[in-house]
């Protein structure tokens, strides 16, 4: 299983919310290169990187960082954050961008996922956020009508083969991952799957090892040192 550290960027800062609300957010550091540079120096391959800003508006607006992350620190970057168009898209990839993940705009606009997926492949994936049972949209704003497994089966018809999929209950509220769905996930479906939200000790990344995930996210943890990075990467091997 690969860990896939993550910096979650708002105006220029490296920052976490609180179960998806922008009204509770912390910042944890001023410079995410040198977050990024830490990730390196711990034996991180992987980042994980959503522009909270982007997610709102559909634009950009940390562009300048995320290249200067993708081409400076050798890591295999997956960006998420409000993408939904191919003229984003092609920004992204022209900047070193190894993986985009669609949301809200891959529940949405199914001739722009199309295009995407015909274009661009294994470099797209989508982010699946469940909230009360249903897809998020919106930066986990508003509910969709999808239930998780409903959408996940339309996905994968449309060719769509890897989830970055994420309890928002349990983002940032350390209080465990929701092993369950995973579970679930992994047994019913094929895919490349990413848990996110929850992952709060180490106990976290041995319970999804144990589901031969693709990958998991550690957020808040890392932040608050409640979780070793070298350690996370070590058990997940």
């Amino acid at each position: 299983m690969n860990i896939f550290p993550a910096i979650d960027l708002y105006n220029g800062k490296a920052v976490r919310l609180y179960k998806g609300n922008y009204d509770e957010m912390t910042v944890y550091s001023n410079n995410p290169i040198e977050i990024a540079r830490d990730f390196v120096n711990e034996g991180a391959q992987f980042i994980h990187i959503v522009d909270l800003e982007g997610a709102k508006t559909g634009g950009t607006p940390n562009l300048e960082i995320i290249t200067d992350i993708a081409k400076n620190t050798g890591l295999f970057v997956e960006v998420g954050g409000g993408i939904r168009s191919i003229e984003v898209i092609e920004k992204y990839i022209n900047a070193g961008v190894n993986r985009v993940i669609l949301g809200t705009a891959a529940v949405n606009d199914e001739d722009f996922l199309r295009k995407a997926v015909s274009l661009y492949n294994d470099k797209v994936a989508v982010g699946i956020d469940i909230k009360d049972g249903f897809v998020a949209i919106k930066g986990w704003t508003e509910k969709s009508q999808y239930t998780l497994e409903q959408f996940m089966e339309k996905m994968i018809d449309i060719g769509v083969a890897c989830f970055i999929c994420t309890d928002i209950s349990k983002d940032g509220a350390m209080e465990g991952t929701n092993a369950e769905m995973y579970k679930l996930l992994a047994s019913k479906y094929k895919v490349k799957l990413i848990a996110s939200g929850g992952v709060s000790g180490i106990d976290d990344i041995k319970k999804l090892k144990e589901l031969d995930l693709y990958g998991a996210i550690i957020g808040k943890a890392y932040y608050i040192k409640a979780i070793s990075l070298k350690e996370a990467i070590e058990v997940a091997k």
